[in-house]
């Protein structure tokens, strides 16, 4: 029975399911506290338990998390999950929200244990961390992943519920931090720089979605702006130097820039979002 069981729950691990053993044992009953404060304290032997069952609950992934996991792969994002879970349930899900694309990724490279990692030294953990996409680990394997990662000079943004992550989404640790607003702890969302509203991944990427678009409207401004300095300067220095006057005096350049700088800026501003924008190789 016992070799039955066990296959059982790693049939479970392997399709993503989380194991929850039913049990019992007899008791008697005097020796179970009757005051309130003691018996919070009490704890029940674990020792000659009877199973009565072994059952698994699915938690599936939310419908957007492939396509985010996936647009952010396309952009040059690379996603890790770091789960408490065993290392066969984190491939499982992994597998599924497509962290890991094929059974050929979800090999031993490219998973590892929390305290495999921890035990290594900071070179090696450097060598390694980026060619792993999934690790069971503790909160504090978390945090060294996420410095080994910042060493390696990446800009790494965490996500996190608990309490236990608070460490990983402190300012000074990580680049970023996201906490989720509905599940999440008042600790975690104290100690992020954003708050997912929603807790859903998908709005991990409308953050990067939307720095993206910062970042180019910014370009496209001074740019803009570069073109516009750069013929008026060019129209009067070559219309002083062959005739002696300038077509636009100071101003006239100043309405120019005022006029054209504030239009410009809104204009860019209120671009709207595209998917290219994610498809572009990331900065710095």
């Amino acid at each position: 029975k016992l070799v039955y069981f066990k296959k059982a729950i790693e049939d479970m691990a392997t399709g993503s399911l989380r194991r929850v053993a039913i049990a019992y044992r007899t008791y008697e009953a005097e020796k179970v506290p009757e005051n309130e404060e003691e018996l919070s304290r009490w704890e029940l032997s674990e020792e000659e338990l009877v199973l009565l069952a072994i059952v698994w609950i699915k938690d599936p992934c939310q419908p957007d998390v492939r396509g985010g996991v996936e647009l952010c792969q396309n952009a040059g994002v690379k996603v890790y999950m770091v789960i408490g879970d065993n290392l066969e349930t984190a491939r499982a899900i992994a597998l599924e929200c497509r962290i890991l694309k094929s059974v050929e990724e979800a090999a031993e490279s490219n998973l590892i244990e929390g305290a495999v990692f921890g035990a290594l030294s900071d070179t090696e953990k450097e060598e390694i961390v980026e060619k792993i996409s999934v690790m069971r680990s503790s909160p504090n394997d978390k945090l060294l992943l996420l410095q080994a990662l910042k060493r390696r000079g990446h800009v790494v943004g965490v996500t996190g519920d608990g309490t236990n992550n608070a460490l990983a989404l402190r300012e000074d640790q990580d680049d970023i931090g996201l906490a989720v607003g509905i599940k999440g702890t008042e600790v975690a969302k104290a100690n992020s720089d954003i708050i997912i509203l929603d807790d859903n991944f998908a709005s991990v990427v409308k953050v990067s979605f939307s720095g993206r678009s910062v970042y180019a409207n910014i370009l496209k401004f001074i740019q803009f702006q570069l073109t516009v300095d750069v013929v008026t300067l060019i129209i009067n220095v070559v219309s002083a130097s062959s005739s002696g006057d300038v077509p636009l005096n100071i101003v006239q350049l100043l309405w120019v820039n005022v006029i054209m700088g504030t239009l410009s800026a809104l204009a860019l501003v209120t671009e709207p979002l595209t998917d290219q924008l994610m498809n572009r190789p990331l900065v710095g």
